[in-house]
């Protein structure tokens, strides 16, 4: 059996004070809150996602906001830096609005492409990259237009504590492409428009530490129910242990540690946020799954209250 990924579902991150946390991905940059959920295994903590208007595989940033949470250590074992993708000649606007919002930036390039680098309010490495490929994003907010918004995942760079045995398994286990190495970096590329370049770094960062202002996984996609058990079957037969299906209620989950200690998951691309409240009204509501919807007074009553918000 030959398994390829389409690239990259989703990626989840460890975060400190959710209203931070909100202001800055809808209100720095512009992207749609589609999901306000808890954290499935610890129900007194929020999962946010963030992503494009219709909250597309390929566009969700997911975090887990832990306000006076220790703060974690980027580092061989994480997804060390997120990429996000752009239109083409939208660099300039991204450069203004980081300086007005007092957010501190570098410029450098990699393999060919520019990029600006900076980090969230929590520690989060970031960078945008203007690309051709991958759809506009509709939606509009707080002065970032679809000419200039966000698409979604241009990638990853991943911070692996064996980057030969990553290198493998992004290419005869992904079913990554390798394009090309760069320095200390080797960049591979999936078939989707969209989080579809991964750079790995083939030296050592020294290890991570999990905490606030680290990545706790990425997501692959998977077509959907049928393909994820294939994945499953594929990801044992090749030695990795894998989880049983999880069910996330907006998509279904497996999750595997690869040599590297990266933490990989396998998502499937249905059935997606607009399930249990209509694309409109997206992110307005806190939902619960069906085993906590009876805890919901308590759970709303612990929980930090949160609103997106226009900033000046």
């Amino acid at each position: 059996m030959i398994k390829k990924t389409s690239g990259i579902h989703h990626i989840t991150a460890i975060v400190g004070h959710p209203q931070e946390n909100v202001d800055f991905y809808a209100g720095v940059l512009g992207l749609r809150l589609v999901k306000k959920t808890i954290n499935f295994d610890d129900p007194g903590t929020y999962h946010l996602y963030f992503g494009d208007e219709a909250g597309k595989p390929g566009t969700i940033i997911t975090f887990f906001p832990w306000a006076n949470a220790y703060q974690g250590k980027i580092g061989d074992g994480q997804v060390g830096v997120t990429s996000y993708v752009v239109p083409v000649g939208a660099l300039t606007f991204w450069e203004q609005r980081l300086e007005k919002f007092k957010v501190a930036f570098t410029k450098t390039k990699r393999f060919g492409e520019e990029y600006i680098q900076f980090n969230d309010p929590h520690g989060l490495q970031l960078e945008i990259v203007e690309r051709e490929e991958g759809e506009s994003n509709t939606w509009t907010f707080g002065g970032v237009t679809p000419e200039v918004a966000i698409k979604g995942f241009g990638g990853a760079t991943l911070y692996s504590s064996q980057p030969d045995k990553t290198a493998e398994l992004l290419e005869k286990v992904m079913g990554l492409e390798l394009i090309e190495k760069e320095g200390e970096f080797i960049r591979f590329r999936s078939s989707a428009e969209i989080g579809n370049v991964i750079d790995l770094k083939a030296t050592s960062t020294g290890k991570g530490q999990m905490g606030v202002g680290t990545v706790h996984h990425i997501a692959w996609r998977a077509i959907d129910d049928k393909d994820q058990l294939e994945w499953q079957d594929f990801v044992a037969n090749n030695g990795y242990d894998v989880t049983e299906v999880r069910d996330r209620n907006y998509f279904k989950a497996i999750y595997f540690r690869e040599d590297g200690e990266i933490l990989f998951e396998i998502a499937t691309d249905p059935p997606g946020f607009a399930h249990d409240e209509s694309k409109e009204t997206m992110g307005k509501q806190l939902k619960l799954p069906t085993q906590y919807e009876h805890y919901r007074e308590k759970l709303e009553s612990n929980l930090i209250p949160i609103e997106v918000r226009e900033l000046d």
